[in-house]
């Protein structure tokens, strides 16, 4: 008879296990050269920033790239992993903005660009979702399209809305 520790034992290695292998199957939509170049950014508010828009930006032109690749084969999932990369990195830019802005630090100069992209991304989501709506193969990616657009449409309001109140904020400082 197995005592209730063993058993206990067993569960807590197999829920180890199946959490490493959960985490080997999701892949980071960095490579090692732009994990170096945020590393160094570390604590560079602004560079860290620009840098994220540069990976977002990358990950729209490889989508764009397979949906204009005549030779692609499963576009769709294609189309899905590359928006699902899109989405990891915009998440990180705005975790990455969380943080500064936990630690004080002055981003009216990254928010405009960040503003900018954003209404950048929007753009193209909204053609992507226009030009899948005609598309058989939309419902593979679908649900995280709209989500990818609810995100960014978020994302703007909330940078904003932050960049007001960090201007607001940089006036009183001023008098």
């Amino acid at each position: 008879m197995i005592s209730a520790w063993g058993k206990l034992g067993r569960l807590a290695l197999a829920i180890s296990l199946l959490s490493s292998v959960w985490a080997q199957s999701r892949r980071d939509p960095l490579n090692p050269e732009e994990q170096d170049q945020l590393r160094d950014a570390a604590q560079e508010p602004g560079e860290r920033l620009k840098l994220y828009i540069l990976f977002a930006r990358t990950r729209l032109t490889a989508l764009e790239q397979v949906r204009a690749d005549p030779k692609a084969t499963d576009r769709a999932q294609q189309t899905r992993d590359r928006l699902q990369d899109f989405l990891d990195v915009y998440d990180e830019l705005n975790d990455n903005i969380d943080t500064f802005v936990e630690r004080k630090a002055d981003l009216r100069k990254p928010l405009k660009a960040i503003i900018e992209a954003d209404t950048e991304f929007q753009a193209k989501l909204r053609a992507l979702k226009s030009s899948a709506d005609a598309s058989k193969d939309e419902a593979k990616y679908d649900f995280l399209l709209s989500n990818v657009l609810e995100t960014v449409d978020g994302g703007v309001q909330d940078h904003r809305q932050l960049l007001s109140e960090q201007e607001e904020a940089a006036k009183h400082k001023k008098k």
